[in-house]
């Protein structure tokens, strides 16, 4: 058989998947490894997307998507962000995956390198690299709230650096950038002349603070800032989480101004367009009763509460969760500098499945991510079952 190119063949094992799956083929596991949401999608959500293959509306639609799928993408993410935006910039994607290789396509080229935050969410890395980018991770450290640094990425630009990537709320720390943060960030990606690629896909879901967007600073923002000659950011969002519409594949890419022929280009060359019926049933999602939302943030926040107060009982570390819907908890007493291998040992010998620290890179060693969107009494048990620390 014909060898696969390096970029191919280096691309990495996702170790969320890896530990997932063998839960899956374990009998009675409880499964806190994946961000699966787990309450059923909204009943107008289902009947929209049924509609469209109903009156048979399974034919192309333009590759930047349906007007007005983009208008409501647009309208939202103006409300939220306080960022006015154009639907015209505004390209409907195939979920929040498939955006992030759209826009990386767009924006580097082989050998050029990308900031990524590490802990960072793994499909970062891997589809930097499949591009034949060169991945550069930025460390987030324990003493700092696993925050960004700017003296740390100042140290990692090189004359090849193209983008920096930023994931707020976090996955998998469920950290959250505050203003002053978030407008150091922007400020430092023009002085050094990169694009910002800002992952945004759990912006619905924060606990007492609020979320705030990167495109706030950028030229065109309400509070743009000095450095800020032309718009560079490119928001990620999708409606995976929001409204857990996770198979559906339906998210947007919000650009700045004079990419939109060059997105739509890359758009048809990869996928060429979103299903119809996953945009108008993301049409209804955006535009409709917003109870899935505001009741699986109430029951994010509860599961955040109840799945703490296990872990203060056992005296176990970890991050306090400000958003998303996970929490980054500390095992290294228990790991022996190999997290990967105890939570495979940790599902085999107690049947809980948590995802390990090094799936999202090399800073995660000793720590394991949590997954708080199931149910609460399964949660509860999984947790039950950490080993201590000795006294």
């Amino acid at each position: 058989m014909p060898s696969a190119p390096s970029r191919v063949v280096n691309v990495p094992v996702n170790q969320i998947r890896e530990i997932t799956q063998l839960a899956w083929a374990t009998p009675d596991s409880i499964v806190l490894s994946i961000g699966e949401p787990g309450f059923p999608v909204a009943r107008h959500v289902l009947e929209a997307g049924m509609a469209a293959l109903d009156r048979d509306d399974t034919n192309y639609t333009p590759n930047a998507g349906l007007a007005p799928v983009r208008a409501a993408f647009a309208e939202r993410f103006s409300r939220l962000s306080g960022v006015a935006e154009d639907p015209s910039r505004v390209f409907v994607v195939a979920g929040a995956q498939q955006g992030l290789h759209l826009a990386l396509s767009t924006l580097i080229g082989s050998g050029d390198e990308v900031l990524i935050p590490d802990p960072g969410y793994p499909t970062f890395t891997m589809t930097v690299g499949l591009l034949g980018g060169v991945p550069v991770p930025y460390p987030l450290v324990p003493h700092h709230g696993f925050q960004p640094r700017i003296e740390d990425l100042q140290r990692l630009v090189t004359p090849r650096t193209r983008v920096l990537m930023l994931n707020s709320p976090s996955n998998p720390l469920g950290s959250v950038f505050d203003h002053d943060l978030t407008r150091e960030l922007v400020r430092f990606a023009h002085r050094n002349d990169l694009w910002i690629i800002s992952d945004e896909c759990y912006e619905a879901f924060t606990y007492d603070v609020p979320h705030v967007s990167p495109a706030r600073f950028d030229a065109g923002g309400p509070e743009a800032v000095p450095e800020a000659r032309e718009a560079r950011v490119v928001t990620s969002l999708t409606l995976s989480k929001t409204y857990g519409l996770t198979g559906l594949r339906i998210g947007a890419l919000v650009t700045p101004p004079g990419m939109e022929q060059l997105l739509s280009n890359v758009m048809e060359a990869t996928v060429s367009c979103v299903a119809a019926s996953s945009q108008y049933a993301a049409l209804a999602a955006i535009t409709g009763p917003q109870d899935y939302v505001s009741t699986a943030l109430e029951h994010y926040r509860h599961n955040r509460d109840a799945a703490t107060a296990v872990l203060d009982a056992l005296g176990i570390g970890y991050l306090d969760a400000r958003g998303a819907f996970y929490l980054w908890a500390d095992l290294s007493h228990a790991t022996g500098g190999d997290v990967r291998g105890w939570t495979r040992r940790f599902l085999a010998e107690r049947g809980v499945a948590v995802a390990p620290g090094t799936a999202f890179g090399a800073m995660g060693e000793g720590w394991v991510r949590i997954a708080l969107c199931g149910g609460t009494e399964e949660l509860v048990e999984g947790l039950s079952r950490f080993p201590s620390p000795p006294a």
